[in-house]
């Protein structure tokens, strides 16, 4: 799998790439039934707004596109990283729902 990732208003940090590395390509182990250079992650990560200090400040996406699908998930949340964790978490049952309806 291919994995881009892009940030809006919040330092891409190396432990934070290496974080979304992991955690997206994880979603490997349920992809094995596609090629892999034809399944393309495309994550952002950001922060919603720079004046708040408290809430749902950060905001994770990542449209992950399969041979036959186009699949899609976001969250915000207090943490970037617990909102990678959700989005990661939608993706993954996302992924099985797709898997079976191209195997029915």
């Amino acid at each position: 799998m291919k994995i881009d990732i892009k940030s809006k208003d919040i330092e891409l940090t190396e432990p934070l790439r290496e974080y979304v590395d992991n955690k997206i390509g994880g979603l490997d182990k349920y992809l094995k039934r596609f090629d892999p250079s034809l399944v393309r992650a495309d994550v952002e990560v950001s922060r919603l707004t720079k004046h708040h200090k408290t809430g749902d400040v950060f905001y994770a996406e990542v449209n992950l596109e399969l041979p036959g699908g186009f699949l899609r998930a976001t969250h915000k949340d207090k943490d970037i990283r617990m909102a990678i964790d959700k989005v990661r978490d939608v993706l993954q049952r996302e992924i099985r729902k797709h898997k079976d309806k191209i195997e029915s």
